[in-house]
């Protein structure tokens, strides 16, 4: 154990003593693509709490996640309730929402799949008719396109392409019809979503992982949710998720196809580009082997013929053949993160 992490240690180690799980046992839980890990906790009388720790000298703030987890519940929406934080040191502690992520459960046969990302839709409605949080930065064109040029400066390794690929990208955005902005919370899929059935409504969705919620549109958390990085949503859900999304936002069901087509050729081009630069700079070879779906996903997105101008751009980035990908896995770790 290095000193900085004997040093993380010993600091959770204080929050929770001083906490009503004092003496509970640290439990690796999961952890994420960025510098957030995660414990379980289970105290002396049996409760559980699950430990986040965000270092801030590695970049991470906790203040968004408790500002919007606490606007998802006022909503009547299952994030995980706060029982404790320190803000100084980055530390949360949190409800344990059990272990039935949706992309676990439904692989065991324990979730109805249909039923539950109807569930999952119904958050997104929820949340598209609420009332906007205050202070949260815009996910719109300005910020978007560049994102997506990651797929030309990691994925491809070419700065040029990811300028074009940026520009055909802002165009694509722009062409959209005009949308009610809304919350987007930008990592919402099968692996961020817990199934509790034993909840009502849209609350048998738990919410994970919305620390980066911006505000944009509606269409790009549905785009997450079909279009799932991790795994395959079947067609039939995929249908009447569309359909369900149209009529209860009242919108033209070709419209949304066009505007989720769109969002999701955004987000799978950066998803190429952030799961390269995940191996390349800091050795998670493991992003490398969701690349082909990834790839196959924004394939599939630019097939409608509205995309026409960043399908031609878009067609310069290599395809994810075998040779290909085992060049990333040789090449994992080799780049330096910047000091």
């Amino acid at each position: 154990m290095t000193d900085d992490m004997a040093d993380r240690a010993a600091r959770a180690r204080d929050f929770i003593d001083a906490s009503d799980w004092a003496n509970a046992p640290i439990a690796p839980f999961t952890g994420d693509a960025s510098n957030r890990r995660y414990f379980r906790l289970v105290s002396a009388a049996g409760r559980r709490a699950v430990l986040m720790d965000a270092p801030p000298g590695k970049g991470e703030d906790i203040a968004p996640f408790i500002s919007i987890a606490a606007w998802l519940r006022d909503l009547g929406l299952s994030a995980p309730a706060l029982y404790a934080e320190d803000r100084v040191n980055g530390f949360l502690l949190l409800e344990d929402l059990g272990d039935a992520l949706y992309a676990r459960a439904a692989k065991k046969g324990g979730m109805p799949e249909r039923a539950a990302y109807l569930a999952a839709m119904d958050v997104l409605v929820s949340i598209a008719r609420a009332q906007m949080p205050k202070a949260v930065a815009a996910y719109d064109t300005e910020a978007m396109a560049p994102l997506a040029g990651l797929a030309g400066t990691w994925y491809a390794g070419d700065d040029d392409l990811a300028k074009a690929v940026s520009a055909a990208t802002a165009g694509a955005l722009d062409a959209l019809p005009s949308a009610k902005t809304t919350l987007v919370l930008r990592d919402y899929h099968a692996e961020n979503l817990i199934w509790l059935p034993e909840r009502a409504g849209a609350a048998r969705v738990g919410l994970l992982d919305f620390q980066d919620a911006r505000l944009g549109h509606p269409a790009y958390d549905l785009a997450s949710l079909l279009h799932d990085a991790r795994r395959d949503v079947p067609e039939e859900v995929q249908r009447a998720l569309l359909q369900g999304f149209a009529t209860a936002m009242e919108w033209d069901l070709a419209d949304l196809a066009l505007a989720l087509a769109t969002q999701s050729a955004q987000r799978n081009l950066r998803i190429l580009g952030v799961f390269a630069r995940l191996s390349l700079h800091f050795g998670k070879s493991g992003y490398v082997d969701f690349i082909p779906r990834v790839h196959s996903n924004l394939m599939k997105d630019l097939s409608h013929p509205a995309l026409a101008p960043l399908r031609e751009v878009a067609s310069a980035l290599p395809s994810p053949t075998p040779s290909f990908l085992q060049d990333l896995r040789d090449r994992c770790g080799t780049i330096p993160v910047p000091a």
